[in-house]
């Protein structure tokens, strides 16, 4: 898919919308246009019948400003360095919004994960991993889970680091298994907070009576947010995933589509079947878009009738898209924070080799995404603008400070 939506230019002209609400000028937007570093390496691996394949792998630093970076690694057929730019950018502005002390990356390999036995995924993670050694840590660059990726890869990249550098070091990557070093609540945070932030904009929306929602994207963030809209007495209508979409306008029995979907792979045959184009033009409360980038592109938009887009996945809705979108969009720096912040908390556990309980992780995630929709908000009603902007705005603040305080080396 070719929009701007993965583009530099399409990231920067949302900045330069924001630029006028922010302290930051075009001097400081100058850091954020260009990335600290993209590597890109060559990933010979051995095959399980013995043939010698070449993978492609990326890893981008888009900024330190604010501390070392972070950010997802995935297995993604047709991933591109420019992919992994534009991604890590967002990384950067979503630490900013959250306040965390870290800045953004991105990377992954080329590849779906898929077509790979275990022994041939396992070979690749740690060919990638070996390749990154020197430019990684704790205090550099940590790495996360992300599309394809799971808390098995990331194990193996704990290791593969590790094994290198002749200590164990937990922190250099988050999502990783409990017993390694894991936080709970790592595979949920994305959905809860999301959730968390849809309750909140229904509230101060003042929104009465029943609340119908939509999911595109049924993975490890759709679900917790179904699970979790359906406790608060919502109905889910729809849902889609990657093999097609079901709807039921009564609502679907969400426990009972998760079990179907384990079992299957799949959403498809739990109910009446739906083009998941249409899902995303039904007349509901909620939307919640929770695939990838470029779920709503500028074709579709005009025909969405949903009160509330919640962008959950980064850059899900195109910025061509949203000028014809009639309903609230909850951005992705407000909506899809969570990962990254249990990403934070995780980190500082490893850092002190002293874990927290569920409870304690559980209160912590939810007090940071609710101190942080009071500060964008609070922005977004100083500024009157739209949320997007305040978000933005917000971020480019905080980004500029750091850049400021810190000045420029030579």
């Amino acid at each position: 898919m070719t929009s701007s939506a993965l583009t530099w230019q399409g990231l920067m002209a949302q900045m330069e919308r924001a630029l006028p609400y922010a302290r930051a000028s075009e001097q400081s937007l100058a850091y954020f246009k260009y990335p600290k570093r993209t590597l890109s390496v060559s990933l010979p691996v051995r095959m399980d019948d013995g043939h010698i394949e070449v993978f492609r792998g990326y890893r981008t630093v888009h900024s330190i400003a604010r501390g070392p970076s972070t950010g997802g690694v995935r297995y993604k057929p047709g991933l591109t360095a420019h992919e992994c730019e534009v991604l890590a950018a967002v990384m950067t502005l979503k630490c900013a919004v959250m306040d965390l002390p870290h800045g953004g990356a991105k990377g992954g390999v080329d590849v779906d994960p898929t077509t790979l036995s275990v022994t041939e995924l396992e070979r690749l993670t740690r060919r990638y991993t070996s390749e990154l050694v020197g430019l990684i840590g704790p205090g550099e660059d940590v790495l996360a889970p992300d599309i394809g990726t799971d808390e098995r890869v990331m194990a193996w990249m704990l290791d593969t680091y590790s094994e290198n550098r002749g200590t164990t070091t937990t922190g250099v990557v988050t999502g990783k298994p409990i017993p390694l070093g894991g936080s709970f609540g790592s595979k949920e945070a994305r959905g809860r907070s999301a959730a968390q932030v849809i309750e909140r904009t229904l509230a101060d929306h003042n929104v009465d009576g029943e609340v119908s929602v939509a999911v595109h994207g049924f993975g490890d963030v759709g679900r917790v947010i179904a699970r979790r809209l359906v406790a608060q007495g919502a109905k889910v209508v729809a849902v889609a995933d990657q093999a097609g979409a079901v709807h039921d306008p009564r609502g679907l029995d969400v426990e009972a589509l998760v079990a179907h979907r384990d079992l299957t792979g799949s959403v498809s045959g739990f109910a009446d079947p739906m083009l998941p184009g249409h899902l995303l033009t039904l007349d509901v409360t909620v939307l919640v878009l929770s695939a990838d980038w470029g779920t709503l592109g500028e074709g579709i938009a005009p025909g969405v009738r949903a009160r509330f887009v919640v962008e959950a996945a980064n850059r899900a809705v195109l910025p061509e898209a949203e000028p014809y979108l009639s309903g609230t969009v909850v951005p992705d720096l407000v909506a899809s924070n969570g990962g990254v912040t249990l990403s934070y908390l995780e980190w500082v556990q490893d850092a002190s080799s002293f874990f927290w309980t569920e409870e304690e992780i559980s209160t912590a995630l939810e007090r940071r995404t609710a101190k942080m929709l009071d500060t964008v908000l609070s922005v977004k009603r100083d500024l009157g603008t739209d949320l997007r902007t305040a978000a933005y705005a917000l971020a480019l603040d905080r980004l500029h400070d750091a850049t400021a305080l810190r000045g420029v080396y030579p």
